[in-house]
């Protein structure tokens, strides 16, 4: 049993990554697929399909690397929030990820958002990871 289906959702694109796999597969929930829509919003992943397969369904990741140096386009993934550590940040809190380079991904109640949507609609919330 996962007790933290977020870093597990991280752990798994990056040791896929690590391993140089082009397809990587994930338990689904909800949480999971909007983080997955996210990172493709952002261009940090190829493509991504949900199946459903009559229990919990799966998320299947095409992961995105350079042609030329056949490097990952994601860089780190970091976990910030945790079970046993919460992180919350105010609208005005919300940290920079790389200068702006990256992105930080907040659970907030008009649901998961970017840093930058979070900002624009001046919400904050618990900040689940960054990546870049």
């Amino acid at each position: 049993m996962v007790t933290d289906p977020i870093a597990d959702f991280l752990t798994r694109i990056r040791n896929a990554q690590l391993a140089g796999h082009r397809l990587v597969e994930i338990p689904a929930s909800n949480l999971k697929k909007r983080l997955t829509e996210i990172l493709y919003e952002q261009g940090y992943i190829l493509k991504y399909k949900f199946e459903d397969d009559n229990k919990q369904g799966l998320i299947k990741i095409a992961l995105k690397y350079d042609p030329t140096t056949k490097q990952a386009a994601i860089r780190s993934l970091e976990r910030v929030s945790r079970p046993g550590l919460r992180q919350y940040a105010k609208p005005a809190e919300i940290k920079r990820v790389i200068n702006g380079l990256g992105v930080a991904i907040l659970s907030t109640s008009k649901g998961v958002l970017t840093d930058k949507q979070a900002k624009a609609q001046n919400v904050g919330g618990e900040v689940l990871c960054y990546i870049y």
